[in-house]
């Protein structure tokens, strides 16, 4: 809790965590291999401290891209983010479930009623509703991880659901290399003709995205929706039984 208090202060004030990314980018571009393993690390504790990550993917993916080109730039990129996020992502839902389950209930869960309000979906749908979640940014991705803790959800179908974190990790990776790539005169990736397939490439990539989160915040809605109309079912049964064990009391 208290990382991430001075995460929020430090943003405001000295930033000394974005500097801190900057050096880190800078070293790794200068010490490949090593460098891949301790994003890897940053990351994960970026993660789990509540910080955003999309100026670390977008670095790394500008860093990789400059140094080994587009192609692999991109794949080692998103592989060092994924394997960062995954972890901490994982790492923040059993915190969140074991250890600050009652800090995630009062600080996290309150301000996202809509996912407590699907607790008992997420023991039938856990899976398909982690999957939308991670698909579309209905909750901040750092938060829904703590928050996922707190949920029915198993731990096995909350893995899983992770996996579906890589279509917007490759965009933002593909994003930063292509920077990256650009900045490189003797790289594969100049010319006009690589560039207009660089920027032809980097729309498809950003409508397709665009598509995937608008088809997965729609079956959200569509969940949340049917949750509702069985909650209500229930609550008329409820409200129907109530008179008839008067009357049978009255008898």
């Amino acid at each position: 809790l208290a990382i991430i208090i001075f995460v929020i202060v430090d943003s405001f004030t000295t930033k000394y965590v974005n500097n801190g990314f900057r050096t880190l980018l800078e070293w790794v571009e200068t010490n490949l291999v090593a460098g891949v393993f301790a994003f890897i690390g940053v990351y994960f504790v970026a993660t789990v401290a509540f910080i955003p990550g999309s100026i670390l993917t977008l670095g790394i993916g500008f860093v990789l891209g400059k140094s080994a080109g587009l192609g692999p730039g991109v794949a080692l990129a998103s592989l060092s983010v994924f394997v960062g996020a995954y972890l901490g992502a994982t790492a923040s839902f059993l915190l969140g479930r074991y250890l600050l389950r009652d800090w995630v209930g009062r600080n996290l869960l309150l301000k996202y009623p809509t996912i407590q309000a699907l607790d008992e979906a997420f023991k039938q749908q856990g899976f398909r509703i982690f999957v939308l979640l991670r698909l579309s940014p209905i909750v901040p991705f750092n938060a829904i991880n703590y928050i996922g803790g707190v949920t029915s959800i198993k731990l096995a179908h909350y893995a899983l659901s992770l996996f579906f974190i890589l279509p917007g990790t490759v965009l933002y990776c593909f994003i930063g290399a292509t920077a990256g790539s650009l900045t490189e005169s003797e790289s594969a990736a100049s010319g006009p003709v690589a560039i207009v397939s660089i920027v032809v490439g980097l729309l498809f990539g950003l409508l397709a995205v665009f598509a995937i989160s608008y088809y997965a915040k729609r079956e959200f809605n569509t969940i949340i929706a049917k949750q509702g109309q069985e909650g209500s079912i229930v609550d008329d049964g409820a409200d129907e039984e109530q008179p008839q064990q008067q009357g049978e009391g009255l008898m």
